[in-house]
């Protein structure tokens, strides 16, 4: 595939979370298809005909066994946020019937979400586990810790929940 052809391929609509508990910390998750320390927020494609936040919803379940009563939307991105996959792991994903590519990246439509449950409701053994391990980090520690091509999202999500990041701290 050309530069050219992949360059012209959609995004895929998606919805990120940053789950923020009662410390002001953010969850993680550290990925069981990826070697290494990737880790991430909760992520997921929005199906068609689906509301964005409803997505989040129930990628938040799916991801993390939290159901929807245990946290506060506090925030949604002015707009959807764009990246571009590396054409290696836009190779290996969502492949069409002969085995090229079908997304270019992801454009993301980010939820800020207050967790007001506990520790132990947090179940990342679900029915289609994504992640191997959890834990919650500082916001200002993300980028350090994401895989390199979705830390300038990570930089763009902090900088637009920034307002609502420092009301968690008080």
């Amino acid at each position: 595939m050309t530069d050219e052809e992949f360059l012209g391929l959609p995004y895929r609509p998606n919805a990120g979370l940053m789950l923020v508990n009662a410390a002001g910390n953010v969850f993680v998750g550290k990925r069981l298809d990826t070697e290494g320390h990737a880790w991430q927020m909760p992520q997921g494609g929005i199906d068609k005909g689906e509301d964005p936040e409803a997505a989040a919803l129930r990628e938040l379940e799916e991801e993390t066994g939290i159901a929807a009563g245990l946290v506060e939307i506090m925030a949604v991105s002015k707009g959807w946020i764009t990246y571009d996959f590396p054409p290696e792991v836009a190779a290996k994903l969502w492949k069409n019937r002969a085995g090229r590519p079908r997304f270019r990246g992801q454009k993301q439509r980010w939820f800020l979400m207050r967790f007001k449950g506990v520790d132990a409701d947090v179940n990342i053994a679900t029915a289609h586990p994504e992640f191997e391990d959890w834990k919650w980090m500082p916001p200002a520690a993300l980028p350090a810790h994401i895989v390199p091509f979705k830390r300038g999202i990570y930089e763009q999500v902090l900088a637009e929940f920034a307002a609502y990041l420092t009301r968690f701290s008080r």
